[in-house]
């Protein structure tokens, strides 16, 4: 099955069939994300299994045969996909073999182990998982449930569209992060089947833009490695038929960065109280960092995935803050004498600076014999108040060596 055998009636049949069991998820207001703009939030995020991945899991395998459910089925993926199929195989009673990479978070191997089904660990990114699920498939007789590009996948994702088009019936764009393409897939076929003149704006991490870069080329393309933290969209080869989705229905891609991407998991769980993995967080660090011109339209930011590991949380939440200016660390150079610590945090708590770590280093051979460097890392407001800092400790007559 290709591109012709996706349909609005295949969309509303999967809507049908995931009554009882993907949640229609709230939308929510966020007028504080990017003051001046309009954005709403889809929560995708608070899907069962954590992920909109359930949606097109469970309709694919609603529609396999009774042989195929008898034989298994496998699947691959970066995790959330996994979590979809394992859980659908749990409902269906269909014995599941998941090829996940091992750089996989282990929060979403073992989620997906709890759903019974068979961990396989592969070498790797997603696309080696890949090779390994079709290389079992062809072994065993397994049926190959494909993460992105199959109709009925791609169709059972279209269903967030068609909550969206009832939730915000006014909606003017809707920006959805893209990896394989099959989320963005079906909701701009069944957003632009519904009502054309909604713009569909895909997102990519800039360390894997192999949608942007295929389409870019009007041909598709493998990227040699990718690398981000936003692993549920490191994929180095878009679908077949999802190249062909988007290349008729998307009307842009943009790019986000690793910390334009932790930024916006930060503003979301401080905002929001909103936990979102890398990958779920991109189409609201498009709306922060104005990679499209939202001004004056509604748009709905689709958070894709909550499911973060809560190892990398920590390094996550310290760029953002970094990204965002809430926190500073500064290098000065002082001449070694008493009072240069007293006056250097004086003059950060009289511009309403926070110092957290303090760090004295006595000067290079070469320098003067009585110079120092202190490193002072604070917290604070947004970059103006850390250029203001800056000035204030210039002011002063301190050297400020290094800023980050």
């Amino acid at each position: 099955m290709g591109t012709e055998a996706l349909t609005l009636d295949r969309v509303y049949r999967a809507s049908y069939a995931l009554r009882g069991v993907a949640r229609k998820t709230d939308v929510i207001p966020a007028p504080k994300l990017r003051p001046g703009l309009d954005l709403q939030l889809k929560t995708e995020n608070l899907q069962i299994t954590g992920s909109f991945k359930v949606r097109g899991a469970y309709f694919k395998m609603a529609q396999l045969s009774d042989e195929e459910k008898a034989r298994g089925v496998i699947a691959c993926s970066a995790g959330n996909h996994a979590q979809g199929v394992a859980l659908a195989a749990q409902k269906n009673g269909i014995p599941a073999v998941i090829c996940l990479p091992d750089s996989a978070p282990i929060s979403k191997v073992e989620a997906t182990r709890s759903y019974g089904a068979e961990i396989c660990l592969v070498e790797g990114v997603y696309d080696d998982a890949y090779q390994k699920a079709l290389s079992l498939r062809d072994e065993k007789g397994y049926t190959f449930i494909h993460p992105f590009d199959d109709p009925d996948v791609i169709a059972g994702q279209g269903t967030i569209a068609l909550e969206l088009a009832e939730q915000v019936p006014d909606m003017d764009v809707v920006l959805v992060p893209v990896g394989g393409g099959g989320l963005i897939s079906g909701i701009a076929y069944t957003i632009k089947s519904l009502n054309p003149r909604v713009q569909v704006i895909g997102v990519q991490a800039s360390g894997a833009p192999s949608m942007l870069t295929s389409v870019h080329d009007g041909q598709i393309e493998t990227l040699p490695s990718v690398f981000t933290i936003a692993d549920g969209i490191a994929v180095k080869r878009p679908g077949d038929i999802t190249y062909d989705v988007v290349s008729r229905y998307v009307d842009e891609i943009v790019t986000v960065t690793d910390d334009e991407i932790s930024a916006a998991i930060l503003a979301l769980m401080e905002q929001h109280k909103l936990v979102t993995e890398g990958a779920g967080a991109v189409s609201v660090a498009a709306a922060m960092f104005d990679k499209v011109d939202l001004a004056g339209k509604k748009a709905v930011c689709l958070l894709s995935g909550g499911n973060i590991d809560v190892t990398i949380l920590s390094r996550v939440i310290t760029r953002g803050l970094i990204m965002s200016g809430r926190s500073c660390q500064m290098t000065i150079e002082l001449v070694d004498k008493p009072g240069q610590l007293l006056t250097v945090s004086r003059i950060i708590a009289e511009q309403g600076g926070n110092v957290t770590s303090v760090h004295h280093e006595h000067a290079n051979a070469g320098s003067d014999v009585n110079g120092c460097y202190l490193r002072v890392t604070m917290e604070t407001k947004n970059h103006a108040h850390i250029q203001a800092i800056h000035n204030a400790l210039q002011a002063a007559g301190l050297r400020i060596v290094d800023e980050r």
